[in-house]
């Protein structure tokens, strides 16, 4: 919130509660009236930046819904009043009658205002389409493993990060868990939220939703996002294929990191860090700064050396993408039996000279 709207919202309240109170509208006393009618303006004030965080469609069901309860109230006023019943007491129920529609009315028109499609009336609605899918929901696996963190903060996701309760109540499991690890990753993710709560790029947005009837988080993470029309951002394999059977759009971080790997051809040279022995005879493996994997013919004995290798195949796994190379070694054994034979040029130095 900038200065400027709070400027504007304390001088409302001030001059509402000097109009208020040089008027007296309700002929209370001063000192009461004073306190009274600066409540009210701080009410004003709270419902009207609680009205900034609804959605259009939330607003227009909730306006819907209260005429509708409206209508409903004045029929049955209607109807009463051709009954015998006394004029005080339905007067009462003239009152109780209207203030009960008109609250179910809204409450309810408010909770169904999501499914409202604005795009089908055009016109100043046209733009409401293209943002169906702008949220998105999070799984506790993304969260604790962090890279989400670092997408957002390179502005390639928008719009708003949904949280379900039930979400932060398995991070605290976790967080609390007695084991160690455990632990750790848990207030790993924590940690990850409240970074991401002061990013500008994006909004995050706890949700109290609930599905009481299901057990699985997977599957609640499913209706949420079906409830909100959202996206469900994971790593976690089950969830993934899940939520596509069901239809449901997926942003998938393994994938994401996938595809931006480099890409290298066969027939490349490429310079590696051999970090162990492979599983087959004469290899050894090494690993790319993004984790890419990279087994290498003929390099058995080059553990613990970085050495250039060509590219002979690149193939992509469910678990990412490896790269197989190999060592020619042809270069160095050439190089060693000249040094055997004596062939080797022999640097200048005090030692070497002639006499």
């Amino acid at each position: 919130m900038s200065w400027e709207v709070a400027s504007v919202r304390a001088l409302f309240v001030l001059i509402f509660t000097i109009a208020c109170y040089r008027l007296r509208p309700l002929y209370l006393p001063r000192t009461f009236s004073l306190l009274f009618w600066s409540g009210i303006g701080l009410f004003v004030v709270i419902f009207e930046m609680w009205l900034e965080k609804v959605s259009l469609k939330r607003l227009i069901g909730a306006v819907v819904g209260a005429a509708i309860g409206i209508s409903a109230a004045l029929v049955t006023s209607h109807i009463l009043s051709l009954t015998s019943i006394g004029q005080e007491f339905l007067s009462f129920i003239h009152v109780g009658i209207f203030l009960l529609m008109v609250y179910i009315g809204l409450i309810l028109g408010a909770s169904k205002g999501d499914f409202l499609n604005l795009s089908a009336f055009g016109g100043i609605f046209s733009g409401e389409h293209p943002a169906r899918n702008i949220s998105k929901v999070l799984d506790t696996s993304v969260i604790i493993e962090g890279r989400i963190a670092d997408v957002c903060e390179t502005g390639f996701l928008d719009g708003t990060l949904i949280i379900p309760q039930f979400v932060l109540r398995e991070l605290q499991m976790v967080a609390d868990s007695s084991d160690s690890l455990k632990r750790n990753r848990g207030r790993r993710g924590l940690d990850i939220l409240q970074r991401m709560q002061k990013m500008g790029t994006v909004q995050v947005q706890i949700v109290e939703d609930d599905f009481p009837n299901i057990r699985d988080v997977d599957m609640k993470l499913i209706e949420l996002a079906k409830k909100y029309q959202a996206k469900i951002i994971t790593n976690d394999f089950n969830l993934n294929k899940v939520a596509q059977l069901q239809a449901l759009p997926v942003l998938n971080v393994n994938e994401l990191a996938n595809a931006l790997k480099p890409v290298v051809l066969p027939g490349e040279i490429m310079r590696v860090f051999i970090l162990k022995e492979g599983k087959e005879y004469n290899q050894g493996v090494a690993y790319l700064d993004d984790g890419t994997m990279v087994v290498v013919d003929n390099a058995k004995k080059m553990i613990s050396k970085t050495i250039d290798i060509s590219v002979t195949s690149v193939l992509q796994t469910t678990a990412g993408k490896m790269i197989f190379g190999k060592y020619d070694d042809r270069g160095r054994m050439e190089t060693s039996a000249l040094k055997e034979h004596g062939r080797m040029p022999v640097p200048a130095g005090p030692g070497n000279v002639e006499g």
